[in-house]
């Protein structure tokens, strides 16, 4: 199973070696990884990875190869996390269930009654209601149900219905060596190529050499400033949460833009840009930038791309205070709409499917807000928005 899986390693491109393999070998004879599936994953990045640029591919090796492993026989009961038994009481609703169920009513009266929960509650809750605790149906807590609440010590979303979310959840960048499904997406980004020859003369003009050779008889070198792109983008990607689902469409467009764009920035967000982005996931809670920096000190002439499937609570967008991971002073709305007016090029790429787009309100918010320039992320609809980026 080990050597399939450092094969599968080398295959995806990772620069593994049988020498690091060894190591890890040693390391799971010496007991470090416990038989517990999280540890045995951190070791073994931790012994075969040397780039974190090599996260994400080595992530994806690991779910294919030890995908549905089970080691429970293997461990006393003791021992087993308490994450994992908390998981066995996770609450499955049908959908008549679900419609029983009533939201709290409103962004201010949730935040106002997890406040008084808070102040409350004194002691674990499982299932329930009303207290903060698990498998329940109160609007507080992991692993139920409510049409609308706060998600508190929950691994990663299962209704998608959190308006906040209480944890600290980590996020991978996106892979730009990833090779590409089709050519067809660096086709439709061409459309918005502008070539303009500038700068010093450095490049040899063949064809004013052969004429002025030819006419004057002696050797006449003729040069010409070399031929550049001209376009300058700036890209903010949506990432972790439901752009999970999107992650492999995403990374190709990355791939593409890198390689069709020579002047391009890019910046994460999560769901809605706020009072700050980041370049790396990894160390976005210590290494922030401000979104107001961006804005001064990229000018105007940068044509400005968002990448999200724009779907959230709409107090994201809506309300001060709305964004899951933290409070933020300004609403989603206010950054958006401050964005895009010192970018006026500007049009949004959301990878759910156009049909899908009327079930999901915030996508009709920030439709909205983008004046009518949401593009869906297909071949047709990257021809469309490359097409208004480059209109004069």
């Amino acid at each position: 199973m080990f050597i399939e899986f450092f094969l599968e390693l080398k295959t995806a491109g990772l620069p593994v070696s049988l020498r690091e393999y060894l190591t890890l070998m040693e390391a799971l004879d010496a007991g470090l990884s416990n038989q517990d599936v999280e540890r045995f994953y951190y070791l073994s990045r931790m012994v075969l990875v040397k780039d974190e640029a090599n996260f994400d591919k080595f992530d994806r090796v690991f779910a294919t190869r030890f995908e549905g492993l089970n080691l429970l026989s293997e461990i006393p009961i003791e021992q087993l996390p308490s994450e994992w038994l908390a998981k066995l009481a996770e609450k499955h609703l049908s959908e008549e269930d679900k419609a029983l169920i009533k939201s709290v009513g409103g962004f201010e009266k949730l935040m106002e009654t997890l406040a008084q929960r808070l102040k409350e509650q004194g002691e674990r809750h499982q299932g329930g209601s009303k207290w903060i605790g698990t498998a329940g149906t109160s609007p507080f807590g992991a692993y139920g149900y409510n049409p609308e609440g706060v998600r508190i010590g929950q691994n990663e979303s299962r209704h998608r219905r959190a308006v906040k979310v209480w944890d600290r959840r980590e996020y991978q960048d996106l892979d730009s060596s990833r090779e590409l499904g089709t050519r067809n997406i660096k086709v439709a980004l061409k459309r918005l190529r502008k070539f303009a020859r500038q700068g010093a003369e450095d490049e040899l003009d063949l064809d004013n050499t052969i004429s002025h050779t030819a006419r004057n008889g002696l050797l006449d070198i003729k040069m010409r400033p070399e031929r550049r792109n001209t376009v300058k983008v700036l890209l903010f990607f949506d990432i972790g949460g439901s752009m999970d689902d999107h992650i492999r469409t995403c990374e190709e467009l990355f791939s593409a833009a890198k390689t069709e764009f020579k002047v391009m920035e890019y910046f994460y967000f999560h769901n809605c840009p706020y009072e700050f982005v980041w370049k790396h996931n990894a160390r976005r809670h210590d290494e922030r930038i401000n979104t107001i920096d961006v804005l001064h000190k990229y000018p105007a002439d940068y044509k400005l791309i968002f990448v999200g499937d724009a779907s959230m609570s709409p107090y994201e967008i809506i309300y001060p205070g709305g964004a899951v991971e933290h409070w933020n002073e300004e609403s989603g709305e206010t950054w958006l709409r401050r964005i895009t007016d010192i970018y006026s090029k500007n049009v949004w790429l959301n990878p759910v499917s156009q049909n899908h787009w009327h079930f999901t309100p915030s996508i009709a918010l920030v439709n909205d807000i983008m004046k009518g320039k949401m593009y869906p992320l297909t071949l047709e609809g990257l021809e469309n928005a490359m097409k208004e980026l480059a209109r004069s």
